[in-house]
């Protein structure tokens, strides 16, 4: 890690992945036309590249036209007063091969409400940022 100031580090691709690894809970960011949308969902690092499935829907049918995308996950341990945050820039592809799918389908990667999620999402990180902060009070102003 290197150090920005006092109170966060930046985190290598290999750790910041690493972390990501260790949570299911995310955000992907795709283009809508002239917008933006912004989709939590829940995912897995397999292979260095995130996986998620998603119904027919907004999210689908924009990942069709727009490959770009940003995924950002983040936790804080409150008891430690740290918190870390990556962000992913990369691509996404809609995985249409049976092998593909197949491959998808042993990743432990499950809806986690009670829908049909028959759409396999691979995302193939270009770019991944990766800080950890140390928590604490802020210090006097004046």
């Amino acid at each position: 890690m290197s150090t920005h100031n006092d109170y966060t580090e930046s985190l290598s691709t290999e750790a910041a992945l690493e972390r990501l690894s260790t949570k299911t809970l995310g955000r992907l960011v795709v283009r809508s036309g002239e917008d933006i949308e912004l989709f939590p969902l829940n995912y897995t690092v397999h292979d260095g590249k995130i996986f998620f499935r998603t119904a027919e829907g907004t999210k689908l049918f924009n990942l069709a036209f727009h490959k770009d995308v940003l995924f950002e996950a983040d936790d804080a341990d409150l008891d430690e007063s740290s918190a870390w945050s990556v962000i992913v820039k990369g691509e996404a592809r809609i995985l249409t091969s049976h092998s593909e799918v197949l491959a998808a389908e042993d990743l432990p990667l499950k809806p986690w409400t009670p829908s049909l999620k028959y759409n396999f999402v691979e995302i193939t990180p270009r770019e991944v940022s990766g800080r950890v902060f140390l928590l604490g009070e802020e210090p006097q102003r004046f």
